[in-house]
This record gives structure tokens, C-alpha cells and sequence, in this order.
């Protein structure tokens, strides 16, 4: 047995298959990639990385393990699922997913080839596990696979307390103890135990909350975007594959922006927090359908347009688009009365979140600071916005106000 003191949980016992694998390169490796990607440029202190968190969650499974009366091989399928789960993950988390899924088909869940012919593996036969059978729970498969991977599983449990921890923002803390004491199964569904419907809602306004304020901060969406943009350019090197960058971490991705000709200046720019900014910030009620909708070569052709409509360089005109908002958390199923129902049935507040996240959407366009009112007004132009009021770079910033003036 291995005892870790961690920020968030105090101390966690590392003990059977989970205590071998930590110090597999595949879970050492995660101590290279921040939990909350490029966030820190944000806040100083969120340099937090995907292995303390998957310690975190291996803890929780653990608890959740003990209180729900698993034992033996199941347990072991959990735990070793736990401390795995993030193994998958490229460079600065999920900042890169989507282009390592276009160029490989695969998202960070989908670890099976990461697994199977590894030292991972290997550990896992010793303990006479099944790799393919540990990716399904990852993958959230099966019964227990949602412990790992679903509405209520202790990933999310985990990341939201530990974000909040280490960004200094209070909105993500969440009573998780009793989260993963009131888990249950019924009818081999995970759900929350009757009188908990206040606790799933917990999670749901946390991530309300936190997702504005940390996860999609405008910082955080800017610089996310231009490692999206450096990274692209960096696979059209004859030397780079799609392979290589999934299996990079943060300083790996990092060097090779820097020793590419064709990405030094998006290097620079990150490491010296030179960053784009804001020449539009639309809301979706602003924006046409159709490029809400848009597919990633057709936002690109978007860019080219801009940038010839304002005459600039077509790679200072970066064009972020959200997808249109879900969430996943409502589907949780609670019991009340005895029933088990889906949490948007029976919470008025998760109907209430599902409008916030609506209003809290945003279409970006950024550029380098000097460009932001050509871009704006061209972004304007070729997308068909609908208000000036998207136009950032008509919004003079520093000025004082009072409460007042908004009523």
C-alpha cells in the first residue's frame, strides 16, 4: 500500500492493481498534462495536472466501491478503470481532442490500443485482469462502467471540487461525500437514493457556474483556440502524425511549436501570454443557424473570408464556435416517491440551467490586438450577425460604473 496526501482529499491509500500501475510511463505521463489546459493563463495557480486527478477519482471510486458493497475481481475491474481513465488524454486535456479525432478517430476514452500491447497491459494480466474489459469501463460499458463514465460518476465528482480548489473560485465546491454515499444501483442503473434530488442539482449549478467563470473564460477560449490553430499547422509537418501529437504532453506540444517554423510565432505568443483578443463576442440569438451549426471546414473557408474581407494575414483571423449547448447531467435519474426519474423531469431548475447555458453562449472571432476592429466589422459582414453589439472592439473597457446604470 502507497499513502499520497492530495490537496483535495487529504490522503489517499494506493493499494492492489491501482498501487502498480501509477508508476506505469502511461500514468506518469499525466503529470505533464494540466487538468485544466491552458486555463492557468487565467488563474496562476490552476497548474493541477490529470494524474493528481486521477487519484482523486480513483479515491471516490474507491468510497463508492465500499459504500455500494462491490468486492473482489468487480472492484478491482473499478479501481484499475479509476486511476486509468485519463490515460487517452493529448496534450492540454480536451483542448486538442476534436483535431486528434478528425486525423485518428479516437477521443480520449478510447484507450483499448493504449492498454493492450503496453506496460499497462501488463500489470493488468499480472493482476489477471482483462485490458480490453478495463477500456469498456473507461468507455463507461456495462453496469460499472458508469462509476467511471456517466451522469453520476466520479470523474465529474472529482474535478469540479479539485478545479475549484486550485482556480480559487468558489462555484464548483459540491458536497461529493455524500454524492457518492447516496449512489445506488437499481435495475443495473446508477442512481441517487430518494431524497437527493437537491444533490444532482448541486452538480448541475456547479458546472453553471464554473463553466463561464473557468472553463470557458474568455482567456481560456482564446488561447484553447490558438493551440487548436498552432496544433493543425504542426501536423502538416512531414514529421509529425496525428499518432505522435496524441502522445505528446504539454512540454512535448510545446517544443515542437517552438521548433516548427510555421508555428513559432503561436509558441511565442502562448509562452510570452501574448494572446489574441476579442474582435467579436456574439450571442446565438445574434448568430445564423447555419453557422451555429457549421462544420469545421466550413468555419475554416469563414476564416479565409473574413480575412480577405479585412485584409489580413488569413492566419490572424481565428473563428471560435462553440456547439450548441447540452447537458448530459440532466438525464440523471434520482428516486422520489420510491420512482426512478430523470432529473430534468422532476427539477424546474434544471429546465432554468438549460436556458443559462443558452444565454451564457458565445461565437468568437479573434485577432491580434491591432487587427480586432477590421476583423470585427468583416466577421460581422461574411457571417451576417445581426448586431453591432457582438462588436467587442466597439466596447470601451476600463471604464467605472455602478448597478445603476443597468437597471
Amino acid at each position: 500500500m502507497k499513502t499520497i496526501k492530495d490537496s483535495v482529499h487529504d490522503h489517499i491509500q494506493v493499494e492492489g492493481v491501482a498501487r502498480d500501475l501509477l508508476d506505469t510511463p502511461a500514468v506518469q505521463r499525466l503529470r505533464h498534462i494540466k487538468q485544466l489546459g491552458t486555463a492557468r493563463l487565467v488563474y496562476p495557480s490552476a497548474n493541477h495536472t490529470r494524474f493528481e486527478h486521477s487519484l482523486g477519482v480513483y479515491h471516490l471510486a474507491c468510497q463508492a466501491l465500499d459504500n455500494l458493497g462491490i468486492e473482489g475481481v468487480q472492484a478491482e475491474r473499478v479501481r484499475a478503470a479509476a486511476i486509468l481513465h485519463d490515460v487517452g488524454h493529448s496534450p492540454y486535456s480536451h483542448t486538442i481532442e476534436e483535431l486528434v479525432y478528425r486525423h485518428t478517430g479516437k477521443y480520449h476514452d478510447d484507450v483499448a490500443d493504449l492498454l493492450v500491447d503496453s506496460t499497462v497491459g501488463g500489470v493488468l494480466r499480472d493482476h489477471d485482469l482483462d485490458p480490453d474489459a478495463i477500456a469498456g469501463l473507461i468507455a463507461g460499458e456495462g453496469e460499472l462502467g458508469q462509476l467511471v463514465s456517466g451522469e453520476l460518476d466520479v470523474d465529474r465528482m472529482d474535478y469540479l471540487v479539485r478545479d475549484a480548489h486550485h482556480t480559487g473560485v468558489p462555484y464548483g465546491t459540491i458536497d461529493h461525500e455524500r454524492l457518492v454515499h447516496e449512489l445506488t444501483f437499481i435495475d443495473g442503473e446508477l442512481v441517487l437514493a430518494e431524497g437527493n434530488v437537491q444533490t444532482a442539482e448541486s452538480l448541475l449549478v456547479a458546472r453553471a457556474l464554473m463553466n463561464p467563470t473557468v472553463y470557458t473564460h474568455h482567456v481560456t477560449r482564446i488561447s484553447k483556440a490558438m493551440v487548436q490553430r498552432a496544433s493543425e499547422r504542426l501536423l502538416d509537418a512531414p514529421d509529425v502524425t496525428a499518432d505522435d501529437l496524441r502522445r505528446m504532453d504539454d512540454h512535448d506540444l510545446l517544443v515542437a511549436l517552438r521548433t516548427n517554423p510555421d508555428t513559432t510565432e503561436y509558441a511565442r505568443r502562448l509562452s510570452q501570454r501574448d494572446l489574441y483578443k476579442r474582435a467579436v463576442w456574439a450571442e446565438m440569438d445574434d448568430v445564423p443557424d447555419e453557422v451555429v451549426d457549421a462544420d469545421h471546414e466550413t468555419i475554416r473557408e469563414f476564416e479565409r473570408d473574413v480575412a480577405a474581407d479585412a485584409g489580413v494575414d488569413p492566419e490572424h483571423v481565428v473563428l471560435d464556435v462553440p456547439g450548441r449547448p447540452g447537458m448530459k447531467e440532466s438525464s440523471s435519474r434520482v428516486i422520489v416517491n420510491g420512482e426512478v426519474r430523470p432529473l430534468a423531469r422532476q427539477s424546474t431548475l434544471v429546465r432554468a440551467l438549460q436556458q443559462v447555458q443558452h444565454d451564457q453562449w458565445r461565437l468568437g472571432a479573434y485577432a491580434p490586438a491591432d487587427e480586432t476592429g477590421a476583423v470585427g466589422a468583416a466577421t460581422e459582414r461574411v457571417l451576417g450577425l445581426d448586431t453591432e453589439g457582438a462588436l467587442v472592439s466597439k466596447v470601451r473597457t476600463g471604464q467605472r460604473t455602478t448597478l445603476d446604470d443597468f437597471e
